[in-house]
């Protein structure tokens, strides 16, 4: 029996769309992530119950966090995205959250910007309280390693795992790849056959595609417009840059096709792992559905006569990011390092080093 609402919002299903195609359903993902950094503050003493967490968030994060802290006894002060919704506003009210939401505004890397930097104010005021850090902290990892341990056993025997997903942060799908990889498949000696195919908007400049801006929106739950410090590059063998537009194509067919109602960035995976699915006729591709359709029914699913067939849709195939091109694009990364995540133009990787995790 689970002891707080948290652990069971925090496990995913496993639902098999097809032979070879897995959706991971979270309810609301970064409950895994947000739970196991909390308690690993707490075991190594770097917080204490009662003390005051600090984060910003577009949504997901905030909800993840005051979960966290009203199962072990924190506070909770976020700084919150303008895309904060009265749904959640009015949870994290009941939950006891200080929320100081940002001023709606048309520009993500302006909202980003002034989030960090009240972030900071506050610090400077307060001291005391701890920053979460979800971006830059790699214990938001940790929560992830049960998640994986469930994956590779319900994909025991496949030839070969492919594991789609949204990079965000880095944290889910980074964390997701590297336990995989470093567990090894059940019985055997070496690492196991896991690709990683992390899913972006157009405007990111995580992969170096800041250049080219979707005029519809931003993803932000997949991208940033700003550099991440979770985000390990180098694994990552395949990245997909997908538009609102087809990503709204995705979300939608993904209800009517398999029944599973979900946002707007599992659209862009599933997307993304259909094409995969076909490209790789022996492997199982296994896509992340981070949250539930209820905050997108206005923007997306109710448009749904409006979206595009997926068998209109394909990728432009890409061997440089100078080529990108809406409304969808795909290239091979090669677990390439990209160190200089601080240039979000179309040039090549350069050697400079990465922003360093804490």
């Amino acid at each position: 029996m689970d002891q707080h609402i948290a652990e069971s919002i925090g496990r995913p299903d496993l639902i098999r769309l097809d032979d070879r195609l897995v959706c991971l359903r979270f309810e609301t993902m970064k409950v895994v992530s947000a739970d196991a950094a909390v308690r690993h503050l707490l075991r190594t003493g770097a917080v204490r119950r009662g003390d005051t967490l600090l984060d910003s968030s577009s949504g997901i994060y905030a909800y993840a966090l005051a979960l966290a802290c009203h199962r072990y006894g924190m506070r909770c002060h976020i700084v919150g995205s303008a895309t904060v919704d009265r749904t959640l506003r009015t949870q994290l009210d009941v939950l006891g959250v200080t929320l100081e939401q940002m001023e709606p505004c048309n520009d993500l890397k302006l909202d980003q910007k002034r989030r960090v930097e009240r972030i900071h104010e506050i610090l400077a005021e307060h001291p005391e309280y701890h920053w979460m850090r979800q971006y830059h902290d790699d214990i938001h990892y940790l929560g992830y390693r049960a998640v994986a341990d469930r994956v590779r056993a319900a994909t025991a025997g496949a030839a070969g795992l492919t594991v789609v997903g949204g990079v965000g942060s880095g944290a889910s799908t980074g964390a997701l790849a590297r336990y995989l990889r470093a567990a090894g498949t059940p019985g055997a000696a070496g690492p196991a056959d896991v690709e990683l195919v992390g899913v972006q908007p157009f405007g990111s400049v995580t992969f170096g595609a800041g250049h080219l801006a979707d005029p519809e929106i931003i993803i932000a739950g997949i991208g940033s417009s700003i550099p991440f410090g979770n985000v390990s590059h180098e694994l990552y063998d395949v990245l997909h840059w997908i538009s609102f537009d087809a990503a709204l194509a995705g979300s939608v067919d993904l209800l009517r096709r398999h029944a599973v109602f979900a946002g707007l960035s599992t659209g862009a995976g599933y997307l993304a792992a259909r094409h995969e699915r076909d490209r790789t006729p022996h492997r199982t591709v296994l896509f992340v559905a981070a949250d539930t359709g209820h905050r997108y029914v206005d923007t997306v699913h109710a448009r749904h006569r409006q979206a595009a067939a997926l068998a209109d849709l394909s990728p432009h195939e890409i061997t440089d990011r100078s080529r990108l091109a809406l409304p969808w694009s795909r290239m091979r990364w090669n677990r390439d390092p990209f160190r200089n995540r601080s240039q979000g133009g179309a040039g090549g990787p350069h050697p400079a080093s990465r922003v360093a995790k804490s």
